[in-house]
């Protein structure tokens, strides 16, 4: 008889303090990706979907790194189960990227002329004063803003 696996997840301690706010934002999440879509652009449909995982990996990354409310043990937990995404918080620790909306903005592939996105322009420097990003709809992630 073969032996069964059962997938039982070991949370760790302090998960009880930040699983209702991540519950919260993964209801938000599957509310998003089931929203309808009619009249929209593909690439406004996204936009929800973005924001959302932006402020998941923005809550755990500040529960870290900022105020220090969760252990390192937790962190590496959330980042292993997918509950934040560890090359944006990555990015966000180098200097110049603190406000970073997403990883698509700054690849140069994805954009004309091998640049970076516009939301990736201080807001002085801007032509337009108002702006979105066609990736993600960010308006603004650039440090001197």
């Amino acid at each position: 008889m073969p032996k069964i696996k059962t997938s039982r997840v070991k949370y760790p301690e302090g998960w009880e303090l930040i699983e209702p706010t991540l519950r919260d934002l993964e209801a938000k999440m599957r509310e998003a990706e089931n929203d309808p879509h009619d009249g929209k652009r593909k690439c406004e449909a996204l936009w929800p979907i973005f924001r959302i995982s932006h402020q998941k990996s923005r809550y755990i990354y500040d529960l870290y790194y900022r105020s220090k409310e969760i252990s390192k043990e937790l962190y590496e937990f959330c980042l292993d189960q997918g509950y934040a995404d560890r090359n944006l918080i990555a990015k966000w620790k180098k200097p110049g990227y603190e406000r970073l909306c997403c990883l698509r903005c700054i690849q140069t592939r994805d954009h004309n002329f091998a640049t970076t996105c516009v939301c990736r322009v201080p807001k002085h420097l801007r032509e337009e004063k108002v702006i979105e990003c066609v990736h993600c709809g960010c308006r603004g992630c650039a440090s001197g803003d």
